[in-house]
């Protein structure tokens, strides 16, 4: 699969990328800020977008809305680490794919990239 990763956490962006291609994944382009992830989305047309809900200038929220309307079928793997089922159900009613707690583990993460491949 082709992976936009989008965090402003450099080490949150080199592990996730590391763990992707260690499972066979093509990061596409990586993105810290909102502007940057759609300037990407919309040029690269990944097939998954990993993005973490807080980023400076816009939110993960914002961008999801943003990348939803230009293409309403890309799968979204939420990164994050506050845990809260309001967020989740909210997320999950704008077509987040997964929800990915930080921190989590290489077992957790490829279970999640076997679902989403099979999905």
């Amino acid at each position: 699969m082709r992976v936009l990763l989008i965090d402003d956490n450099a080490l949150t962006r080199y592990t996730i990328k590391s763990l992707l291609e260690k499972l066979g994944h093509e990061v596409v382009a990586e993105a810290e800020d909102g502007p940057g992830a759609l300037k990407y989305f919309g040029e690269l047309k990944p097939d998954v977008v990993f993005l973490d809900l807080i980023l400076p200038g816009m939110s993960g929220e914002e961008i999801l809305a943003a990348l939803r309307v230009t293409n309403p079928a890309v799968r979204v793997v939420v990164v994050t680490a506050v845990a809260q089922d309001e967020l989740d159900r909210r997320l999950t009613g704008k077509g987040v794919s997964f929800i990915l707690r930080k921190p989590f583990s290489f077992d957790a993460f490829r279970v999640l990239m076997k679902e989403l491949t099979e999905a």
